[in-house]
């Protein structure tokens, strides 16, 4: 399974929505929060890109050499309609400045060193180190996962309830409808809805790398539950 360091560094390097928590910022609107853009340094710290004349750019800039504290809190909502769509959510604690030498035209990239992080998702909950989130691998499917995941809820749907057959009768899948919720390197994640909803685990023989071995991990995943 994948490290709790792992599922932060790819919640903050996917397209999830985030919004940046200042304390004393309090009468901004969500939107007015929403970082721009989002990547993470060489060291872990996460650089931000907001509008110039948004009041976290100008809460950075009053703060000048002072400490300014802040938490980017990312929510992953699965991109397939299913019971209880929020997938998890993940929290960067730290310190807030200005990069003025990223700044595009309008806009202003802020700064967030990362002092500690917590997520909450599917795997369960965990804190993370600064150092292990700067060392954290990116899961490879993250940029493919919506797309990935909507293909197969509305192209193979029939594939995706067949798995059902891989669980032993007592999980009680039968009847249940299967939804695909979540997919990484180590496998597919399904919600079985229906009159009792639970999630199972599907996973692959060995982590895939890319899109072409998943393909192959998932023909034969629904080979063996077409068997």
């Amino acid at each position: 399974m994948p490290s709790a360091a792992e599922r932060t560094r790819t919640l903050v390097q996917s397209t999830c929505s985030s919004v940046l928590l200042i304390p004393g910022v309090d009468a901004a609107r969500p939107e007015q929060l929403t970082p721009q853009a989002r990547v993470v340094g060489t060291d872990g710290e996460v650089f931000l890109l907001f509008p110039a004349d948004s009041p976290a750019v100008r809460a950075a800039t009053h703060a000048q050499d002072d400490e300014l504290s802040a938490v980017l809190e990312i929510t992953d909502v699965a991109p397939v309609s299913v019971p209880h769509r929020i997938r998890g959510r993940a929290w960067l604690y730290g310190w807030l400045t200005c990069a003025p030498g990223l700044a595009a035209p309008g806009a202003m990239m802020l700064r967030l060193e990362t002092g500690e992080a917590w997520v909450d998702d599917l795997w369960g909950a965990s804190g993370v180190e600064p150092e292990d989130f700067a060392q954290a691998s990116v899961d490879p499917l993250v940029a493919h996962e919506t797309e990935l995941l909507q293909h197969l809820h509305s192209s193979h749907s029939e594939q995706v309830q067949e798995l059902c057959g891989l669980l032993g009768e007592e999980m009680g899948a039968q009847g249940q409808r299967a939804v695909p919720l979540s997919l990484d390197r180590f496998g597919l994640r399904v919600r079985f809805v229906g009159g009792r909803s639970f999630d199972a685990r599907f996973d692959f023989p060995t982590p895939v790398r890319d899109v072409a071995e998943l393909r192959r991990a998932m023909y034969k995943l629904f080979e063996a539950a077409s068997r």
